[in-house]
């Protein structure tokens, strides 16, 4: 995977952002394969309200964003009322991220994040624009990327590093079982509980190392009295879908 965008294919435009948009799109064109079906993608028309590509296969679709240096923990989006009302819609699209360094062109990281990841948690609201701007009174909304489980984040280049074909569509497929889970308060404890897990920064870990993050989840859902039991009850949803291996009573090892 050639990881230098093309500047032949912006010569033709003279903003800067639009040369970036440009040449990024192509890459993704080129170079990016559905993590869904493993097909080529193809790009929509200009204009999209929704999405920037989408798979001929599979039909899953996708927006990119794309930023020189790195993203944070927070990634700058659209309209904070708009965002809201995609994340119900069935068009919702899924996700590409794309880093570069705006020195030699060259990718740093990619990575998808499926649809189903985001929920109304992620999204933070932003203040309105001030009575004087163009736009006065139009709120945008940031999402919060350390809300979204790495297991989430699907990279095909990290650190410049490529990741094999096989490994990326695997890696999305052991997420879809959060496609199946409806219900928005039950895919916030998932989230909440894998994000704690991940914070361990360790394959192995106890029930106890867990239990420590009972004030932080006790924060984020306030109206439930019996935190360990749920933080308990989601180690068993997330062995049950071969995320989690149980390896003796109170211990557990996550998968890679």
């Amino acid at each position: 995977m050639d990881l230098k965008l093309s500047v032949e294919v912006a010569k033709k435009y003279s903003s800067s952002s639009q040369q970036i948009r440009v040449m990024t799109e192509h890459w993704v064109n080129r170079s990016v394969f559905c993590p869904n079906c493993g097909e080529r993608l193809n790009r929509f028309e200009n204009n999209q309200p929704v999405a920037d590509f989408y798979s001929g296969s599979c039909s899953e679709e996708y927006e990119l964003k794309s930023k020189n240096g790195i993203f944070g923990k927070k990634v700058i989006d659209g309209a904070y009322s708009t965002m809201v009302e995609r994340l119900q819609a069935n068009n919702n699209p899924n996700f590409f991220f794309l880093t570069y360094s705006n020195n030699t062109l060259e990718i740093k990281d990619f990575l998808a994040i499926p649809k189903y990841f985001f929920i109304e948690e992620i999204i933070e609201k932003r203040n309105p624009l001030s009575v004087s701007a163009r736009r006065a009174g139009w709120i945008g909304c940031n999402i919060i990327m350390g809300s979204i489980p790495e297991f989430g984040k699907i990279f095909y280049v990290q650190n410049g590093v490529t990741q094999n074909k096989s490994r990326v569509l695997e890696k999305w497929n052991k997420t879809t079982f959060i496609r199946n889970t409806q219900d928005v308060e039950a895919k916030g404890w998932i989230f909440d509980v894998l994000v704690c897990i991940e914070k361990l920064k360790k394959k192995d870990f106890s029930l106890d190392e867990l239990y420590k993050f009972e004030p932080l989840l006790k924060a984020k859902h306030p109206l439930n009295n019996n935190v360990q039991a749920k933080i308990r009850q989601q180690l068993q949803f997330l062995r049950d879908r071969k995320v989690l291996e149980f390896v003796n009573p109170g211990k557990y090892r996550l998968k890679s």
